[in-house]
């Protein structure tokens, strides 16, 4: 069976998840990062071709299939959109972009060059999550009433202070964008589009350290009449505490919870009982700071059943799209242009 040949740009805390499925399915050919250092490091352990320039990356490795985009947020659609007009496939780390006319023009060139665009969300395998789109897939709830989305997090100045580009508006873009995204990506797939958004956001304990929100309060109307709220913070004391999503049906009501959306914390749907949920891959753990479940696994292997096997995307450039939306009409009501 042939290996798909992939390259990774970006070579930071997230790319070694990266080179490690794609050296488990695929060939890592090669990785390049504008720090050396950090592109030696993940290019000697996968004995891959180490580069500082892009530029040179895409002149050079002419047989590429797939590049992995692990740069910084607000680099992503220009990596990307290089990648096409090359004829390479792209997975673009969350979030795709962190504008929606750059997400537009990822997709517009995606078209053009007849190349696929993945976008990592990887919260979507998480089996509570899986269990509960099967049952709203299978109407089990009746009606959805409303919802309710928590994100309570510790992301403390060392986080940020470990890092050029975080916290910063033209390369982070937010804390909805960097930390939450796969959350705001759970409601459009589970619930679809958002029509109306209320909200407020403020820096309270990272003043002078980010340049954006660390805390917000959201209210939300879906166009097919569901509203929910949306509260979220990285001002956690000392750890993550929750990340959870509780959805209120005509038949049912469900709570998924934990740290990471990893556990189906309450259930109580009428002639319907969710069992034997298996347990799920282990969060991204970074040394000072946790992130989401570690799913990279499916990803990829997602990417390389599309590739070589005509099999369905598990994320596309259009949902991509919609989660920076979302996002983008969420700062607009917070009064954040």
């Amino acid at each position: 069976m042939k290996k798909l040949k992939f390259a990774i740009i970006g070579c930071g805390r997230i790319a070694e998840r990266h080179a490690e499925q794609i050296n488990r399915l695929a060939v890592l050919q090669a990785v390049c990062d504008t720090v050396e250092s950090h592109a030696l490091n993940l290019g000697k352990h996968f004995e891959s071709n180490v580069y500082t320039s892009y530029d040179d990356l895409l002149l050079n490795e002419k047989d590429l299939d797939v590049i992995s985009i692990c740069t910084p947020n607000g680099l992503h659609a220009e990596h990307s959109i290089k990648a096409f007009r090359h004829g390479i496939h792209v997975l673009c780390e969350k979030p795709m972009a962190i504008s929606v006319f750059d997400c537009g023009e990822m997709i517009k060139e995606a078209e053009k060059f007849n190349r696929r665009l993945f976008v990592v969300k990887q919260n979507r395998y998480n089996p509570p999550v899986k269990a509960i789109k099967q049952a709203l897939d299978e109407n089990r709830f009746g009606k959805i009433l409303s919802l309710q989305l928590n994100c309570f997090w510790n992301r403390n100045k060392d986080y940020y202070s470990g890092s050029e580009w975080k916290g910063t508006n033209k390369l982070d873009g937010g804390t909805l964008f960097t930390q939450y995204s796969h959350f705001i990506d759970l409601l459009y797939w589970m619930f679809g589009d958002v029509k109306r958004v209320e909200a407020m956001t403020k820096n309270l304990n990272h003043e002078k350290i980010i340049e954006f929100e660390d805390t917000g309060v959201v209210i939300l109307e879906f166009y097919n009449g569901i509203i929910g709220t949306i509260n979220y913070t990285v001002n956690s004391f000392g750890k993550n505490m929750e990340g959870s999503l509780t959805v209120f049906g005509e038949y049912g009501t469900v709570k998924i919870g934990g740290q990471y959306l990893n556990e189906l914390e309450y259930q109580n749907i009428k002639d319907y009982q969710i069992t034997d949920i298996p347990y799920g891959n282990p969060p991204n753990n970074y040394g000072k700071y946790v992130g989401s479940m570690s799913n990279h696994d499916k990803v990829y292997e997602n990417v390389i059943d599309v590739l070589l096997n005509k099999g369905m995307i598990g994320t596309n450039g259009f949902e991509g799209l919609k989660t920076v939306e979302i996002i983008d009409k969420i700062y607009t009501a917070a009064g954040r242009h």
